[in-house]
């Protein structure tokens, strides 16, 4: 019936979750993450910035930081799109590629190991 909700259908990604990936290796909770979605993306990069310079004596990591964010950023939108669409098509769609593309930025980046251990396998 149409005012039924649809079901649906789980795709390839539904392996991929940095959310469910960080509560299983226990970095974040379901209260850190609500306090966390009220943070606007700058005031979140920010953030980050700030601590990991602070842990370091403000010599973060040892790298340009200008020069290295094209690559820490395309890395995040990467593990982003694998996170919120069911298959791989669908998420070089979102990010405006073609899959041949989008598969070989994903070995370039190396994506898929960051979301499975080494015992770990799709299924």
């Amino acid at each position: 019936m149409p005012w039924q909700k649809k079901k649906r259908v789980l795709g390839k990604n539904r392996y991929y979750s940095l959310s469910k990936k960080l509560k299983r290796e226990n970095k974040i909770t379901d209260e850190f993450e609500v306090m966390f979605n009220s943070l606007s993306l700058e005031e979140v990069i920010g953030l980050k910035l700030e601590l990991a310079s602070n842990m370091v004596d403000g010599k973060l990591y040892g790298m340009p930081i200008w020069y290295s964010l094209p690559v820490i950023i395309k890395d995040a939108i990467l593990k982003f799109s694998l996170s919120t669409t069911r298959t791989k098509m669908e998420a070089a769609r979102l990010l405006g590629l073609n899959i041949s593309q989008f598969s070989s930025l994903v070995k370039k980046y190396n994506i898929e190991s960051y979301f499975f251990e080494e015992n770990e396998r799709l299924k």
